[in-house]
């Protein structure tokens, strides 16, 4: 399953930060953050993407607290 939600980023190095934080998580097929579109596009199972997608936020929050992922 691929999906794309509304992600504020505050700068291109966080973004290449939670991008390759994100392709780390298992079960991740490809994984895009982009800061200029303030996007992110992330390719999971389909059978686990709820959990993936957890793990995903999670991390990009770990790169940037205050970052905020429109679920």
């Amino acid at each position: 399953m691929k999906k794309t939600y509304k992600c504020e980023v505050d700068c291109a190095n966080c973004a290449a930060k939670m991008e390759d934080a994100i392709k780390k998580i298992g079960g991740v097929t490809n994984a895009r953050v982009n800061f200029m579109t303030q996007k992110l596009t992330l390719e999971a199972a389909d059978d686990k993407y709820d959990e993936i997608l957890q793990a995903a936020v999670k991390a990009c929050k770990k790169v940037e607290p205050d970052c905020e992922i429109e679920i």
